[in-house]
């Protein structure tokens, strides 16, 4: 950021609170009061430019892919667009999600990054652009000792020219995936796939070029003046890759420029199944092995950079022998980007879209939004975890939809129901949040959590009584408590009774009794009614001693 009080004869630089800078508002009446715009976030300047407000304050955090990890609670781990790569937990003790909870997880910008399923201190993650390693950089981060290795498989530089001459075509995300089978075996996608069964001291080759590689699309991009090949334009690459769960050596390859490719033989040989109808030159954006059946695979596809934006989902049941195009529902200019496959039940899909989220529950027949409280972004990945559905956003940070469960219930007859009381998953009652208890609820101000650590919220009551409170500069935690989920077919009056397992009653719950007083509903919880889909979280607490 520059800037001239002499009509542009002189400029002297600002310093911003984060690189590629893309926005900046003056106040028209006051010009020292100034809102800049970065990859970081947003920064207000009240005296020219001299001081910044905080980019820590916002969930603006643009993810290229995510992953998540077998702790409890569980961390998700993500690329973010010039930024580090990330490990933030699914729940802290602190109350809150905060900056202290989370660390850098290597320096990977770009790419995918996955985590050794027994060992949550090794991560693997892209950084093209974001650390020395050439146009393939890849790293091997170890959190125990924060040590960064590189152990890209060819670490030419390609900047400056086109990718024509380039042994190996790496995307700006090109996939890195560790095998269901033996997590000792990574592989990458460049144009082809290479596998190492040693962290990267070694690799081979396990296929052939995999791209159209159209001469036309290798060529360098940018000029007349500056060139813009930087890494981030290298095309006719492998954009997403999977490993059956259900039989190992079982490998599919996408491209950016239109093919699919599967080998049956541990990558021996590859055969070209790509959709009759898929139009040449569009990105498969994600493969999905379906966890139910092997010979199904999952399809999420996009030509947005050819000007159509229409959503391409399809589906095969034969290892790509047919293909069946699975849109019905979508809006016809909302691309897709990602599509998972539920484990805990067939036929349950989510896919991701340039403007948020939808679920089919006839393995793509239809679809229907899932939007709910996801604010309108661009949704790049999902995964499902413990029966969390966690989704990565290009712009709005990390989202986790608590408890799933109800969808693997949901049915017809669920909905025609009078009333229907869906079952509740197994939950554990975390450590009580003991000093988080202690923070007041003045809108605006800062309080201690776990002693040292602040965050800025607000709270408000429903009706029902219930106290939610609203983070401004952290990440909220999962309901502390059992989520009970029922399903109304008229709005009315419901109880709810929980029991132990002798059948001796804990606690009941009713709905609001209509007419009562502020003095005598203060203090007490009551259930919604509404028609359709209630939630309820009990704190799994016995009734309070009668206060004497």
């Amino acid at each position: 950021l520059w800037k001239s009080i002499d009509g542009g004869h002189n400029f002297s630089e600002i310093t911003t609170p984060h690189g590629d800078d893309h926005d900046l508002w003056i106040d028209p009446n006051n010009a020292n009061r100034m809102i800049q715009g970065n990859d970081g976030g947003a920064n207000i300047s009240y005296n020219g430019g001299f001081s910044w407000s905080s980019i820590f304050n916002q969930p603006t955090a643009q993810f290229y892919h995510l992953a998540v990890d077998n702790q409890y609670p569980y961390r998700v781990y993500g690329t973010q667009q010039d930024n580090s790569s990330i490990s933030v937990p699914s729940m802290s003790e602190r109350g809150a999600i905060m900056w202290a909870d989370c660390y850098p997880a290597g320096t990977g910008e770009s790419g995918y990054i996955t985590v050794h399923p027994d060992d949550a201190n090794i991560v693997y993650v892209g950084a093209i652009g974001s650390s020395p390693g050439g146009g393939s950089s890849l790293q091997r981060y170890d959190h125990r000792i924060k040590q960064i290795r590189l152990i890209a498989n060819w670490p030419d530089v390609n900047w400056g020219y086109g990718a024509e001459a380039d042994k190996y075509r790496f995307n700006w995300t090109y996939p890195i995936v560790l095998s269901p089978h033996d997590p000792g075996v990574l592989y990458v996608g460049s144009n082809k796939v290479l596998r190492t069964r040693d962290e990267g001291q070694t690799w081979e080759e396990i296929s052939p070029d995999l791209t159209y590689a159209d001469p036309e699309t290798l060529k360098k991009t940018g000029g007349p003046i500056n060139l813009d090949s930087i890494g981030a334009e290298t095309y006719a690459t492998v954009f997403s890759f999977v490993e059956s769960q259900h039989e190992a050596g079982v490998l599919w390859a996408g491209s950016d420029d239109g093919l699919i490719h599967v080998s049956r033989d541990d990558g021996k040989n590859w055969r070209n199944v790509t959709p009759s109808d898929l139009p040449k030159f569009t990105m498969i954006q994600m493969l999905e092995q379906s966890p139910h059946d092997a010979a199904t695979v999952y399809v999420a596809a996009s030509r947005h950079k050819n000007d159509d934006y229409a959503p391409y989902l399809y589906k095969t049941n034969d290892y790509g022998q047919s293909w069946t195009k699975i849109v019905g529902g979508l809006p016809a200019d909302d691309f897709t980007r990602v599509i998972r496959a539920d484990p805990a039940r067939a036929g349950l899909l989510y896919a991701g879209t340039e403007t948020g989220i939808y679920v089919s529950f006839d393995d793509g027949a239809s679809w229907s939004s899932l939007q709910l409280n996801l604010p309108a972004t661009p949704v790049y990945d999902m995964v499902l975890k413990n029966n969390d559905l966690v989704i990565g956003t290009h712009g709005r940070s990390f989202w986790i939809m608590d408890d799933v469960t109800p969808l693997h219930q949901m049915s017809d007859e669920v909905v025609a129901a009078t009333a229907h009381l869906f079952q509740p998953r197994d939950t554990v009652r975390p450590h009580p949040e003991l000093f988080a208890g202690w923070m007041g609820g003045s809108p605006g101000k800062n309080y201690n959590a776990s002693f040292t650590d602040l965050a800025t919220f607000y709270e408000s009551k429903t009706d029902e009584g219930a106290v939610e409170r609203k983070f401004i500069d952290a990440g909220e935690n999962p309901p502390q408590g059992l989520i009970v989920t029922y399903h109304l077919q008229e709005a009315g009056q419901v109880s709810l009774t929980l029991l132990d397992g002798a059948g001796k009653e804990i606690r009941t719950f009713t709905t609001k009794p209509e007419g009562i007083s502020k003095e005598d509903a203060e203090g007490k919880l009551f259930l919604t009614a509404h028609a359709g889909m209630n939630r309820f979280v009990w704190d799994m607490r016995y009734p309070e001693a009668t206060k004497m």
